[in-house]
C-alpha cells in the first residue's frame, strides 16, 4: 500500500507530542506515514491571503492525504476544501467559537469533538462533517514516568488540584457587572447560583432572555463574527457565565477543603491563599503533571463550565497515569468508566468532603480504582487507538 502523507498544523497546543508520537507507531505495512510539520500561528483570524496563498502552494506541490490540527480552524478549512483535500481537527476546547463559522459545513472537513453534547448539537441540525471523539492519554509516555523517592516528597498530597481559578481580574463578568443594573445583575447571580448546584446539565444559556442580553450588550459588548452562526446567547453564556460559575465554585471547593485536609493547588493565579492550601504555582504538562498525578492520593477534577458532557483531558490524563480521579458529574465518563470502579464522582460540596474523607483512609480501595482506570484507558483511550479510529472514517 501507498504510505500515508499528513501535514500536521504544527501550533502550541496540549497533545502535539502525545499526537505526532502515536503517528509515529502507527505502521501501516510496516511504513510510519510521512509527517510534515506545518507552521501555524494560532490566530483566530478567518481570511489570511498571505497564509492562505502559501498554503494552497504547498498543498498542489505535496498532497497530503490530509490535514491535521487539534481544535478547528476555518481559515484552513477554507484553503483545504479549495484544495479539494481532506480535513480532520478534533477539538479539545469548550467552548471553541469557530465550530459557528459558515465553513463547518465544508465537504472536506472531518470534524472530532470531545464533547457528545457537543456533537449532538450540530449533528441534529443535520451536519455531516462532525463525529464524536472522547481525548485520549498517553499511557505509553506516562508509563515510562518514574516515581522516586524525592519525587515522592515534592509532589506527594493528600488531595491536588491542577486548572486555572479563572480569577484573573480581566475575566470578562467582573468586567461587565459595574455596567449592570440591579435587576440584570440579580437575575444573573440568581441564574449562576441555581446553575452550581446543578452537575450534568448546564441551562445558562436557555435562561437568556432578550432583555437581559440587551442589557449585557450595553455594559460589556462582544460582538459575534461576520462569518459565523454563534449567538450572542452562546457568547455570553460560555465565555462568560460559565466561567464565571467555574471560577467561584472552583475557589469555594478548593477552600472548604481546605479546611478539613490539605490541599496542593497547580495554577497559574499566584495571588491565591486560603488556609490548608498550598499554592505550587502552574506547572508543565509534560514534564510534572505526570508527577502531581501519581503522587497525589486524591486527585480533583472540577470540570470547566462549557464542557457539558465531555471527558475533560485533566480526567483522562489522571487515569492514564494510575491516580485516582475525584470527579464532579460528567456524563461521557459514563459511557466508557464505571463510578466506584473507575473512579468516583461527588453530589455536592458536602458529599465531596465526605468522600475525600473516605478515600484519603481507604488506601486500598484508592489504589484499586485508580489501576482499574489506568488498564481501562491502557485498553481503550490511548492516542494510538484514537488515531486508528479517526483513519477508519477519514480513510473510508
Amino acid at each position: 500500500g501507498a504510505h500515508m502523507k499528513i501535514f500536521f498544523m504544527n501550533w502550541n497546543s496540549y497533545g502535539n507530542i502525545d499526537f505526532l508520537d502515536a503517528l509515529s507507531h502507527l505502521s501501516e505495512d510496516g511504513s510510519a506515514p510521512e509527517v510534515i510539520k506545518y507552521p501555524f500561528q494560532n490566530t483566530e483570524k478567518r481570511d489570511d491571503p498571505e497564509f492562505e496563498s502559501r498554503f494552497s502552494s504547498d498543498l498542489q506541490k505535496e498532497v497530503p492525504d490530509f490535514v491535521f490540527s487539534f481544535n478547528y480552524y476555518p481559515l484552513i478549512s477554507k484553503v483545504c476544501n479549495r484544495e479539494g483535500v481532506k480535513y480532520v481537527s478534533w477539538v479539545y476546547d469548550s467552548p471553541h467559537i469557530a465550530l459557528y463559522s459558515y465553513t463547518l459545513i465544508n465537504k472536506c472537513n472531518y470534524i472530532f469533538l470531545f464533547d457528545s453534547q457537543m456533537y449532538e448539537n450540530f449533528a441534529s441540525k443535520g451536519i455531516r462533517t462532525v463525529y464524536y471523539l472522547p481525548l485520549a492519554a498517553s499511557v505509553r509516555r506516562l508509563d515510562a514516568v518514574r516515581i522516586t523517592p524525592e519525587i515522592q516528597r515534592r509532589y506527594g498530597a493528600g488531595v491536588s488540584f491542577v486548572g486555572a481559578m479563572y480569577t484573573e481580574a480581566h475575566n470578562f463578568y467582573d468586567r461587565m457587572e459595574p455596567g449592570l443594573d440591579d435587576y440584570t445583575k440579580g437575575y444573573l447571580q440568581g441564574l449562576m447560583a441555581a446553575q452550581m448546584q446543578i452537575d450534568g446539565m448546564n441551562f445558562v444559556e436557555n435562561c437568556l432572555s432578550q432583555n437581559v442580553l440587551e442589557r449585557m450588550l450595553q455594559a460589556y459588548p462582544m460582538i459575534p463574527n461576520a462569518d459565523g452562526v454563534e449567538s450572542s446567547a452562546y457568547m455570553y453564556a460560555q465565555y462568560m457565565l460559565n466561567r464565571k460559575i467555574t471560577s467561584v465554585e472552583r475557589t469555594q471547593l478548593i477552600r472548604q477543603i481546605g479546611e478539613k485536609y490539605p490541599v496542593k493547588l497547580y495554577t497559574k493565579d499566584k495571588e491565591f491563599t486560603a488556609p490548608g492550601v498550598t499554592c505550587m504555582g502552574q506547572i508543565d504538562y509534560y514534564d510534572a503533571m505526570p508527577y502531581v498525578f501519581k503522587c497525589s492520593d486524591i486527585n480533583l477534577n472540577i470540570t470547566l463550565r462549557s464542557i457539558q458532557r465531555g471527558i475533560p483531558l485533566r480526567a483522562m490524563d489522571i487515569m492514564g497515569c494510575g491516580g485516582f480521579l475525584l470527579t464532579n458529574y460528567q456524563e461521557d465518563l459514563l459511557q466508557f468508566f464505571t463510578p466506584g470502579e473507575d473512579f468516583v464522582y461527588y453530589e455536592s460540596h458536602q458529599d465531596l468532603l465526605d468522600r475525600i474523607g473516605y478515600y484519603l483512609t481507604h488506601e486500598d480501595e484508592r489504589r484499586r480504582i485508580a489501576e482499574n482506570a489506568h488498564r481501562k484507558v491502557a485498553a481503550d483511550h490511548t492516542y494510538d487507538i484514537r488515531i486508528r479510529q479517526m483513519l477508519e472514517i477519514v480513510m473510508a
